[in-house]
């Protein structure tokens, strides 16, 4: 301050005392004019002001404030924007020192910031060596591609390019029409009802076939779709749900008909393995399957199979890529309206309560790389790639593979389900940025989420646990259930804990800006607006009630519902008798309590005589397995046991003793038959405890009942037997063994036992 002082002093009351270099020199005093003046036209004498630094200071603050007033009302002035060029000079370059600022800081950090830096793994590439500065500067220029996605705008030029792209026909958008409008009283009060009013729809479709539709019915009401609240202002709603409509071969020439972004059209032709020829965008089942994903419904198809996987799973990574882009470009175009605003208008809310939009469920790592790999093909050029930690991620999810035996070999189905890194515990962030994929991204950071069931349910942990976080799933849009029926296999109890916590409230607020919130994500009615797509290879009841109890989409959804000609039965080469035994079961509840009632009661009897001898009793689920062991303890049957748990020296001596007659009884399980594929030979009779998950386990099974491998010295070729164990409840999987048609009429039969004999000429 006080060499401020000193300054000050030099310029208007001359040269200071303390200061001897300007003492020295000659101050010429500075003209003053004054406003008297004699008439002979002489300079009148100087008037001699008072240089008191107060009134100084009391002029320069009026001067202040006059130049704020005359910027205030040049900036009210439309034709003038001089000043606004001159801040927008000033914040380039205070940017630009900012910058400079922050670049100069990086390389000035202590040895204890550095230490901790490392500890973190932020200057660490993905082998564990340390960074060099080309790949810290390329890590800071996508941390700012991700910053810039997340709450900043793009330069002018590209948002004019973008926003021409977002304009054309956006009202028309499926994207705009389901995610940007609220909901109307009478189709929220439609679907809060329980059960639900729907309207169904059948339609018969080339590719898909039997497809059938539900859309959600509401009380009809005057103006629905708009209702206007003043005179400049009306208030739209979201448009009830519709049939879909097959894309037509003329809308896929120009894909910009099908609101598909122009940033990628380029990009699918290469990126779509499964087209035999370049000149289409679509094969016919990804044609059929993208018209309704488009539409914003959900959807479940239970025809997948290993030929038509690639097809799927690229029509719903384009469906997921092309939903973040639209989502991302609403956010850079609001955030560069509401530069110049104070206030956030209700139409600019365009996001969730967290960042997460879109969860990826599937049972094994090499799933994940495959779908990731997808996403990369689709979303950047090939030239012009750029994933971050890629190499960590090849690294951890492709290897740990099985090796497959050469000598009796695995069927077919086994080596192709479980090729590649089988590991089901994974999780993984993806944030898309605006030229590159950040893979291994913190949840709350990411707009992917794919993870296995088990992965899932390590994180969101159990009630009553300490550390515990599901809040990543309270804003979830889209969900997408690959591979399905191999959950069942897994634990389909870790499907249902994760469906369970989505669209919580979340604990905390995450850096949420609750301003740009959509009001029917803070409504609580995000489940209204997530769309589910479900793909199995089979139709199991586990699979139809997620998608009827968990999919709650005001758009409706639609289900691929096709009969069987030709039931598992047909692939059964053995000569044998196939007898299928239909108990009562008054509810669900009731049903494991009346099939081992059944069981005991009616089978088990006939199958203790030791005529009956090498009965392999084969069992789905693992409850019933351990309550039949059980019961086999408890009455001192004489038996042995294989199932998912079982070591294989175990394994080893269960299988001699039935081959060889030692037992009487052999409890097989499901789920170690998946995993294993084991060859068991001696079955002499086969009880289906209930009927398979996996049809073709029926035929596999009854066919190991071959002669080669039957021990001769025990029993006779021409006893032998398979009973079937049925409900009304276990329609689908009776009508994959014996087909649809058949299965209509054994269960409207008055009769409860029919039999069938395979193998006869």
């Amino acid at each position: 301050m006080a060499r401020g002082k000193v300054k000050y002093k030099d310029v208007v009351g001359g040269h200071s005392k303390t200061n001897k270099k300007f003492s020295k020199k000659k101050v010429n005093s500075r003209k003053t004019y004054s406003l008297y003046q004699a008439n002979n036209g002489k300079k009148s004498k100087k008037r001699k002001f008072n240089t008191n630094i107060e009134e100084l200071n009391e002029k320069r603050q009026k001067t202040e404030e006059t130049v704020q007033v005359e910027e205030e009302s040049s900036e009210s002035e439309e034709d003038t924007d001089h000043m606004q060029q001159l801040r927008a000079s000033f914040s380039s370059n205070l940017s630009n020192k900012k910058l400079v600022a922050v670049e100069s800081s990086d390389d000035s950090f202590s040895e204890e910031e550095h230490e901790s830096r490392e500890e973190k793994g932020d200057n660490l590439d993905e082998s564990g060596s340390v960074k060099s500065d080309s790949e810290l500067l390329e890590n800071s220029q996508d941390e700012s591609d991700d910053v810039e996605s997340e709450g900043e705008s793009d330069s002018d030029v590209n948002i004019e390019n973008e926003e021409q792209d977002n304009n054309k026909d956006d009202s028309s958008d499926p994207f705009v029409k389901h995610v940007c409008y609220e909901l109307h009283e009478s189709v929220l009060n439609s679907l809060q009802n329980v059960p639900m009013l729907v309207k169904e729809h059948i339609e018969h479709w080339p590719t898909l076939g039997r497809v059938i539709i539900q859309i959600p019915q509401y009380k009809e009401t005057e103006k629905t779709e708009c209702n206007v609240v003043t005179i400049e202002e009306e208030k739209k709603f979201a448009p009830p749900g519709s049939v879909p409509s097959k894309i037509n071969n003329t809308d896929l020439s120009k894909p910009e008909n099908i609101f598909i972004k122009n940033q990628i059209i380029n990009n699918l032709t290469k990126a779509n393995k499964s087209l035999s020829y370049g000149d289409v965008l679509f094969t016919d089942l990804q044609n059929e399957l993208f018209s309704v994903m488009n539409n914003y419904q959900d959807i479940y198809y239970s025809q997948r199979s290993f030929s038509n996987a690639e097809e799927i799973r690229f029509v719903y990574c384009l469906h997921l890529v092309n939903h973040i882009l639209k989502t991302r470009l609403k956010v850079v175009h609001h955030n560069a309206r509401l530069s110049n605003k104070d206030d956030v208008p209700e139409d600019f809310r365009d996001q969730g309560l967290v960042r997460p939009k879109i969860l990826v469920i599937v049972p094994f790592k090499d799933s994940a790389y495959q779908i990731i790999q997808t996403l990369i093909n689709i979303l950047l050029p090939e030239d012009k790639s750029h994933v971050m930690k890629r190499k960590r991620f090849v690294e951890e999810y492709t290897g740990n593979e099985i090796s497959m035996p050469k000598k009796n070999p695995k069927p077919e189905d086994y080596e192709l389900t479980f090729s590649g890194n089988v590991s089901d515990d994974f999780k993984i962030g993806i944030t898309v940025t605006k030229k590159s994929l950040k893979l291994y991204a913190d949840f709350y950071s990411s707009d992917i989420i794919i993870a296995s069931p088990l992965g899932l349910r390590t994180l969101i942990g159990a009630e009553g646990e300490s550390e515990r976080d599901y809040d990543f799933l309270a804003s979830i849009e889209l969900l997408v259930l690959d591979q399905a029926e191999l959950f069942f296999m897994q634990n389909w109890d870790h499907l249902i804990h994760a469906l369970n916590h989505l669209h919580l409230q979340p604990k905390n607020s995450h850096g949420t800006d609750f301003s740009r919130v959509r009001t029917w994500s803070l409504n609580g009615w995000a489940k209204y607006y997530r769309q589910t797509m479900i793909f199995s290879s089979i139709a199991l009841p586990e699979i139809n009630a997620v998608f009827n109890k968990k999919c709650n989409n005001y758009a409706g959804k639609a289900k691929v519902s096709n009969p069987v000609e030709f039931g598992a039965i047909r692939q059964v080469f053995v000569q044998i008798p196939h007898v299928f035994h239909k108990f009562e079961a008054s509810n669900v509840q009731q049903l494991l309590e009346a099939r081992f009632d059944f069981f005991i009661n009616k089978i088990l009897p006939q199958q203790k005589d030791s005529l009956m001898k090498q009965t392999l009793i084969y069992v789905s689920s693992y409850f019933d397995f351990v309550r039949l062991r059980n019961y086999f303890k408890k009455e001192e049957l004489s038996f042995v046991q294989i199932c998912e748990y079982s070591k294989e020296s175990k394994i080893a001596r269960a299988r001699d003793m039935f081959y060889h007659g030692d037992v009487h009884f052999l409890l097989y399980t499901e789920r170690h038959h998946f995993y294993n594929r084991i060859r068991v030979k001696g079955i002499r009779h086969l009880i289906f405890y209930e009927p398979p998950a996996f049809p073709h386990f029926y035929y596999e099974i009854c066919n190991f009942m071959q002669e080669a491998n039957m021990n001769k010295k025990v029993g006779s070729m021409t006893n032998m037997t398979v009973n079937v164990l049925y409900s009304k409840y276990d329609v689908q999987r009776i009508s994959a063994i014996v087909g649809t048609e058949r299965a209509m009429k054994i269960l409207n039969s008055d009769r409860s036992v029919h039999m069938m004999v395979t193998g006869a000429e």
